[in-house]
């Protein structure tokens, strides 16, 4: 099985609370192959401290420190300037991956076709202190998420999980990376990609 690299983009505002367990929820993936870019957008709380913190044990990564607030998806873009990986995951800091994600994201881009550009997952749901208070599958059940081509499902209604994406890097570079006019990207994003690329589902909880 070939091993391509995967880019994690790991955003954190204000995070300080989480982004260590976001982080590290990346050093333990049973894949190896991966490269983390972390991007600060501006963090009024010590978030930026707690990073620098871990750097020094991290491989293949790297840090950006944003001198001024930029949002959701300038940060996002701004990173993806330095993405080498096939595969892209956008990781806020208040998420974290299951270890098997992105082994799981590797085997499903295998599996299915060519067309598929993003791979999503079931997700478990948790509060402040990390305790599990259910799973998005509890009301959007494994046997009613569409595949493939999934554009008119969109427009019609929710389904998707935005932080288990993994996304093929041609999808990103083909969209221009996220609109910067937006605050969120979640649902252009679904929009714009589902009309030239395929989605696949994993019904497992991998975030």
């Amino acid at each position: 099985m070939s091993t391509p690299l995967v880019s994690v983009i790991c955003l954190s505002y204000n995070h300080e609370q989480f982004v260590e367990e976001a982080i590290r929820s990346i050093q333990h993936q049973t894949y190896a192959n991966i490269e983390l870019i972390i991007v600060d957008d501006h963090s009024t709380d010590k978030c930026v401290e707690v990073i620098q913190k871990i750097l020094p044990e991290l491989s293949n990564s790297r840090f950006i420190s944003l001198s001024a607030n930029v949002g959701n998806c300038k940060a996002f873009n701004r990173a993806l300037e330095y993405v080498k990986g096939d595969f892209v995951i956008d990781l806020a800091a208040d998420d974290a991956l299951m270890p098997n994600r992105i082994e799981k994201g590797i085997e499903a881009f295998r599996d299915g076709s060519e067309r598929v550009g993003v791979n999503f997952s079931d997700a478990i749901l948790i509060d402040k202190k990390g305790d599990s208070i259910g799973l998005h599958s509890d009301r959007f059940p494994h046997a009613t998420i569409p595949q493939g081509n999934i554009y008119t499902h969109l427009l019609h209604r929710y389904f998707i999980n935005s932080p288990t994406m993994m996304i093929k890097k041609k999808v990103l570079d083909e969209l221009g990376g996220y609109d910067e006019s937006l605050a969120y990207e979640d649902f252009d994003f679904w929009v714009r990609s589902a009309r030239q690329f395929d989605y696949s589902y994993t019904p497992e909880a991998l975030v």
